[in-house]
């Protein structure tokens, strides 16, 4: 059963980054940066002071960090305990696939959906309150990812279980954040 679902996992990867056209190489080449998402990061801060003031501001975009920097850290033990190559470090794929990138670090799982999914996840539901728009921002998550397989560097599973992990923790901090600004609610009235 576990061959045959790595076994799904390689054809739809495989099937998927053919289906890259060399004209989109450098968008997707940009897409797939994290730098190209640092407006976005600072639309996500201005929303935060906009819809919560400085103060309880202050306190969602702390905890905005944290779920990343858990996130990010959670990731990285999970790679290197697990210890999946990545695709294009796959030899019987050089000549099957399209490769853009060449990281040489583990690809389960993909820690650019884990803390895409966490800051999406987090962000909307700190913001939903205020503004049903914020769930267009989960269209960032859904590029960012994309871009991974097409540049040739994750599995669609890496995809998957890091928009699930990224999502869970961003749950986790969101309680907690939740909680915290609560109080400080009743110790204000």
């Amino acid at each position: 059963m576990l061959q045959t679902l790595k076994d799904w996992d390689r054809e739809l990867f495989i099937w998927l980054n053919s289906l890259g056209i060399e004209r989109f190489d450098s968008f997707w080449l940009f897409v797939t940066q994290i730098e190209s998402w640092i407006p976005l990061f600072i639309f996500f801060f201005v929303l935060i002071f906009y819809h919560f003031g400085f103060k309880k501001g202050i306190i969602v975009i702390l905890f905005t960090i944290v779920t990343f920097a858990v996130t990010i850290t959670f990731t990285n033990l999970v790679k290197e305990y697990v210890a999946r190559l990545r695709p294009n470090n796959v030899e019987e794929f050089s000549k099957l696939i399209r490769i853009l990138q060449k990281p040489t670090n583990y690809s389960f799982f993909s820690g650019h959906a884990s803390s895409s999914f966490a800051v999406t996840t987090f962000v909307a539901l700190a913001i939903r309150n205020h503004t049903k728009w914020i769930y267009l921002a989960f269209l960032w998550p859904l590029i960012f990812v994309l871009s991974r397989i097409y540049v040739g560097v994750h599995y669609p599973s890496d995809i998957f279980v890091g928009a699930l992990v990224g999502t869970s923790i961003a749950l986790i901090f969101y309680w907690i954040c939740a909680k915290i600004l609560e109080r400080l609610d009743t110790r204000n009235t």
